[in-house]
């Protein structure tokens, strides 16, 4: 029997039979894995409340024929108690998961950088001290560049002079000048590329400081280039847009 540990955040779990589930987390060493995880279903289990999506965990697998098993788990955090009791914190961080779920499509293959982002965007929205929607966005874009789809912010996407520009297409990559604006790109407010050029290296500050019309194009922007990438809607991201809507000054 093969035994190998790890830590990781748990993605996402799914039934298997009456009392096993299915647990995909995002680990430190091994990129994404996919184990089952015998009896958590059961009331008895020593450890099926730590095997929950936002849970950082320190695990133990050992090698199956079809799936890895889970053997031991010790928690490292438990970010689910300051983001379960919070709508607009738990819709943020089941985005942050549907995302790291799909930019890590092949199992075993290492996302150190991405697996650093996830923990550190889950650390940011338990602790409550950041808006939620600005913690997502900064995460989005920075997963992005580790995906190597990073919009274009302070040069033209298409012949590279420098900005501030004012039009963003998400075909052509980002900001784009004059001479290279599409049909059909967007009109940002100046702010609104000052924002994601914040949020993309951490300017906190600014960032907050933004009024929720700029925080609210600028997400538009981050949804709207991600998926144009994954060429698919990611579930999660209507439902935090809502939220954003209704959080809005009347």
């Amino acid at each position: 029997m093969s035994l190998y540990r790890d830590t990781g955040v748990v993605l996402r779990v799914q039934k298997l039979g009456e009392a096993d589930r299915i647990i995909t987390l995002l680990s430190r060493h091994h990129g994404k894995v996919r184990a089952a995880a015998k009896g958590v279903r059961r009331t008895s289990s020593r450890f099926g409340a730590r095997l929950e999506p936002f849970c950082h965990i320190d695990v133990q697998f050992y090698t199956g024929r079809t799936l890895d098993v889970v053997t031991q788990v010790e928690t490292v955090d438990a970010f689910g108690q300051g983001i379960v009791g919070d709508y607009p914190r738990y819709t943020a961080a089941c985005a942050v998961l549907e995302t790291a779920d799909r930019l890590s499509a092949e199992e075993g293959e290492p996302a150190l950088r991405l697996y650093l982002l996830v923990v550190g965007a889950l650390r940011a929205l338990a602790g409550r001290e950041r808006d939620p929607a600005l913690v997502l966005d900064a995460f989005l874009l920075r997963a992005m560049a580790f995906a190597g789809w990073a919009p274009a912010l302070t040069e033209c996407a298409r012949c590279g002079v420098p900005g501030p520009h004012r039009s963003f297409s998400v075909p052509v990559g980002g900001a784009v000048c004059g001479g290279c604006r599409p049909a059909g790109a967007a009109n940002p407010a100046p702010d609104t590329f000052r924002l994601l050029d914040a949020l993309q290296h951490g300017d906190w500050p600014l960032a907050e400081s933004m009024p929720n019309t700029i925080r609210r194009e600028s997400s538009g922007l981050v949804a709207a280039h991600l998926q144009w990438h994954l060429e698919r809607q990611l579930r999660s991201l209507p439902l935090v847009e809502r939220q954003r809507v209704a959080e809005a000054p009347r």
